[in-house]
């Protein structure tokens, strides 16, 4: 549902003077500060109006309340819901056994078990070996 532009204007307009009598309520009651304050509110719906934010929260607030309904009177949402925790415990699980170990498969094709909890430093090649003795015979570590 669309608004044209002049019942746009009469929402902002109607804001501001109901905001209008609050500031100048307020003001009496509390000073300037307040009153200064107020008039800033008071001024924030034409604002709104003629730089279109009032037709966009309109827009957005719309969205939202039929996206709200939907999500609670669907059940094929809740079946996604349902569905999104399902993926989540898959992937505590995933992340809890994969930190006790798995099985991989060697060179040969057959099944290993590793347990990665426990793996030494890895292995060091005979050239980087060579390289690291130097650097150690001159004092580089």
């Amino acid at each position: 549902m669309t608004y044209d532009s002049a019942a746009w204007g009469a929402l902002a307009f109607a804001l501001s003077v109901l905001l209008g009598v609050v500031t100048f309520f307020r003001w009496r009651a509390r000073g300037l500060a307040a009153g200064l304050r107020g008039s800033a509110w008071t001024i924030l719906p034409v604002a709104a109006w003629l730089t279109g934010v009032l037709e966009l929260a309109f827009d957005i607030g719309d969205s939202v309340g039929r996206w709200a309904l939907h999500l609670v009177f669907s059940p094929v949402v809740w079946l996604g819901i349902v569905l999104v925790g399902v993926s989540v415990v898959l992937f505590g699980a995933s992340a809890v056994l994969g930190g006790r170990g798995g099985r991989e498969v060697d060179a040969k094709g057959t099944p290993a078990v590793v347990d990665r909890r426990r793996s030494g430093p890895p292995a060091i090649d005979e050239d980087l070996g060579d390289i690291e003795a130097i650097l150690r015979k001159h004092g580089i570590s």
